[in-house]
């Protein structure tokens, strides 16, 4: 197994991760912009590091909703045709009991604002079987989506900030902790340490594959969430542990959400920059879309090509059809 590492940091230092986030409209009202009004707001431009990545995919806006509370990741129910999108509203640290879970439509609409409250600070969601799974700090909730209630609420030892949520397809939930470069493991009603390891370099988006996750690292941190060498994606061998670079360990930037769009590419934000990234099997990556601060972990629907992205800076998700 690999050396353990342990990352100290104080909850001022960590409170830092919100000092960018604008103010939530207290009202918790939300306006859609349409797909034309979207397509004046012209992307900055950027160049790519590689040139390797396929370059057939585009991203072209659909809708964006405002009146989110700094919302950090976004999940798609298939079954009932609507998207959970988690509020941290305020401190990532703080156990406040301001956080909640809102309740969104598939054309961008807000149902409801406060559909799960109670929370402290969620981040990373997921679904499995009727039952949503979310990361609050030290906690991971478990939710039963038809009662719209939280059923378990089971403690990571130690943890100091869970963030990002992945199940594979036997139902073993997977949580990273950035903070402490762990990742946890739900399984048989039991959330334990799975992973500890340096190697990891501070973990935040999690995707499960067969036999593997795909880890989306930050980069070690050396000032607050500064990193002196961006993180890339990490692969990690289920049945033994060991973790690898995927392709060359080129740095590509501090990575938040993953998710799969082929056999050989991955869609990523790049959470400080705002960047919105396809990485390949190799490690090549190429900029698809800059936005600002705060681009957080995505939602990507492949039968509907569309690409979900909260804005935890700016109170907003908004919505992409990939094209190719």
């Amino acid at each position: 197994m690999n050396s353990t590492i342990r990352t100290s940091l104080s909850v001022s230092i960590l409170a830092c991760l919100l000092i960018a986030c604008s103010e939530a409209d207290d009202s918790g009202t939300a306006t859609v912009k349409s797909e034309a009004d979207m397509q004046t707001q012209s992307p900055r431009s950027s160049e790519s590091n590689t040139v390797t990545v396929a370059s057939k995919y585009t991203l072209d806006p659909v809708w964006e909703l405002e009146g989110l509370k700094n919302p950090e990741s976004v999940i798609y129910d298939k079954k009932r045709q609507r998207l959970y999108v988690t509020n941290v509203d305020g401190s990532p640290v703080e156990k406040d009991g301001f956080g909640s879970v809102a309740l969104v439509s598939m054309d961008g609409k807000l149902i409801d604002n406060q559909w799960i409250i109670g929370l402290d600070s969620p981040k990373g969601i997921t679904i499995h079987d009727d039952r949503l799974y979310v990361a609050d700090i030290d906690t991971l909730h478990e939710i039963d989506i038809e009662n719209r209630e939280i059923i378990n609420s089971y403690t990571a030892e130690g943890a100091e900030f869970l963030n990002d949520v992945t199940v594979s397809n036997d139902g073993t939930v997977f949580v990273s902790d950035m903070m402490l470069n762990r990742i946890y493991v739900l399984r048989d009603d039991r959330f334990d340490v799975w992973l500890e390891s340096a190697d990891l370099e501070v973990p935040n988006g999690l995707h499960a594959e067969a036999g593997r996750l795909i880890v989306g690292s930050w980069g070690v941190m050396t000032d607050g969430f500064n990193t002196a060498v961006p993180g890339h994606l990490k692969s990690v061998d289920i049945a033994s542990g060991s973790v690898t670079s995927l392709g060359n360990g080129e740095p590509v930037g501090n990575l938040d959400g993953v998710e799969q769009l082929d056999d050989h590419h991955y869609l990523v934000t790049d959470w400080m920059s705002g960047r919105i990234l396809i990485i390949d099997d190799e490690g090549g990556h190429r900029v698809l879309r800059e936005l600002e601060q705060g681009s957080a972990d995505h939602e990507y629907i492949a039968e509907d090509n569309l690409v979900l992205i909260p804005m935890m800076n700016g109170n907003r998700l908004i919505a992409y059809r990939l094209g190719n």
